[in-house]
């Protein structure tokens, strides 16, 4: 795919009319030889600083209250912390197998597909796409906005419309960003990872030294929590926090080498995050104590005001550029996910395009943003992510299941990285408790989670199942696709497929 002969029926779209300036572009692109395709440019750094930055976003500075909650202890929250991050290596671990073995856009969406076919797989792509992703880019954007207007409010919250204001130019501002430059995204990337980096190793860097001075008084076991429910709901407090370690595989086709680099970037990334997030925790109650921590609303800002005094201001600038890099690598990372989908047939054409002088799939950045903005203006939009939180773990988990079932149904599939099976099906085990005791404890979430997920059947059997549609519906789709193409500069490129 891809060749000249194979994309001339695309550039004829785009150039029909009078649209020279589109024909002019997409004939002197031809004229250089390059294929209009998404390249290659991630480093292993870029990896990493993917991975950590959209692990890190406000949750272990604002609120790692869930896991202390459910434990009751805080020597049992650093145990729930600790084995998060194990459980999540051995996810990221299965993850490099499935990464490097199928070599798509789109991850687990891509994995799902290739094992349980069309179905299946629009079931994780619906609910991934058009609530969770724009939903939490819209929480993270609004978490930013909060934190910048900090010092303008300082005694009480800033008003709820100029935060959503705010928010809404985060979003446009990155988009911008990753329309223009996947080099300029991921140096954004790599930079506010940096910053969100050095504001935890300076809390640590504090925490220790007061470790060193004898701050033990609350690391005890007393009063912990031993119902079967308080514990699987703490580990899903974590593991919500570890939630991102699979976001490299979602735009594996930009990375350099993916064998080599994709383990690499997930072995680095996890243990790095793990390791800071229980050093983190261990720094929060050399201070406070579990009472003050679980009445705080923003755990990191009650710290830095006990502990640095005057400078405690440095905090919420940390956090808000920990925000925006976390909003920077879900738009990143989520568009391939629209660009996969598109590619597989299951999103409008639009999507697969990709602007044909910054090789960026503008059309599926502009899509995940417009509905991230949309989210904006929702008011229970926190509810949203609560009802369909228990479904990412359920699908990462149907991922993982992926690796034992293509090891029986297509053995002979190169795979450069070959994991012990007795991985996958740890994980497995784990997921089921994750997953369906919360279920049994939160059952009202559970059940609108799953009436959203249910939504995708009809929408399925509709625009994708049926495929014999009215021929005044697909010259309308074909017509709203040409305008598109001559307004944005997109055409359908090469891909792995």
């Amino acid at each position: 795919m891809g060749d000249e002969n194979e994309n001339k029926p695309i550039a004829r779209k785009v150039s029909n009319g009078d649209d020279n300036n589109a024909k002019d572009i997409i004939n002197n692109n031809a004229g250089d030889g390059q294929e209009v395709t998404l390249k290659a440019k991630m480093t292993l750094v870029n990896g990493i600083t993917v991975i950590v930055g959209s692990i890190i976003g406000s949750g272990i500075f604002v609120s790692p209250t869930g896991v202390l909650k459910y434990t009751g202890s805080v020597n049992m929250a650093l145990v729930v912390w600790v084995i998060s991050g194990l459980f999540s290596m051995v996810g990221a671990y299965c993850y490099s197998e499935l990464g490097t073995m199928i070599k798509k856009s789109g991850a687990d969406y891509a994995y799902i597909m290739t094992t349980f076919g069309p179905f299946m797989a629009f079931l994780r792509l619906w609910v991934e796409c058009m609530i969770v992703r724009p939903c939490s880019q819209a929480i993270v954007a609004l978490t930013f906005s909060v934190y910048v207007l900090k010092p303008i409010f300082p005694e009480c919250d800033p008003p709820e419309s100029v935060s959503r204001m705010l928010a809404m130019c985060c979003i446009l501002l990155l988009t911008f960003v990753n329309c223009y430059s996947v080099k300029m995204a991921t140096r954004v990337q790599d930079y506010f990872t940096y910053a969100k980096l050095l504001a935890l190793f300076i809390i640590i860097a504090f925490g220790m030294y007061l470790l060193a001075l004898g701050n033990v008084q609350y690391f005890t076991f007393d009063d912990t929590k031993t119902e079967v429910t308080s514990l699987a709901l703490s580990f899903y407090s974590g593991l919500f926090a570890y939630n991102g370690w699979n976001y490299l595989n979602f735009i594996i086709e930009e990375l350099k080498d993916p064998v080599k680099n994709l383990p690499r970037a997930i072995a680095i990334s996890c243990t790095l995050v793990t390791v800071v997030y229980v050093f983190t925790n261990v720094s929060f109650y050399t201070i406070l104590s579990p009472s003050e921590v679980l009445g705080s609303e923003a755990v990191a800002v009650t710290f830095a005001d006990k502990a640095f005094g005057m400078f405690a201001w440095t905090i919420p600038l940390f956090v808000a550029m920990s925000t925006f890099g976390a909003v920077n690598g879900i738009l990143l990372t989520s568009s391939r996910l629209f660009y996969a989908g598109a590619v597989e047939g299951q999103m409008p054409e639009i999507l697969t395009m990709i602007q044909v002088q910054k090789f960026t799939p503008t059309p599926a950045v502009l899509a995940i943003s417009l509905l991230s903005m949309m989210y904006l203006f929702v008011r229970d939009i926190y509810a949203l992510i609560n009802y369909v939180g228990f479904a990412t773990w359920l699908s990462i988990g149907v991922s993982v299941l992926c690796l034992p079932v293509l090891r029986y149904t297509q053995p002979d599939l190169v795979r450069p990285i070959r994991v012990n099976l007795f991985w996958p099906i740890l994980y497995l085990l784990a997921t089921v408790f994750v997953t369906v005791v919360p279920m049994y404890a939160s059952p009202y979430e559970t059940g609108y989670g799953c009436l959203m997920i249910l939504t995708s059947v009809p929408v399925y059997f509709i625009f994708i199942a049926w495929k014999n549609k009215p021929k005044g519906f697909q010259k309308a789709m074909g017509s709203i696709t040409q305008k598109l193409q001559k307004l944005l500069m997109v055409v359908r490129g090469k891909t792995s497929q």
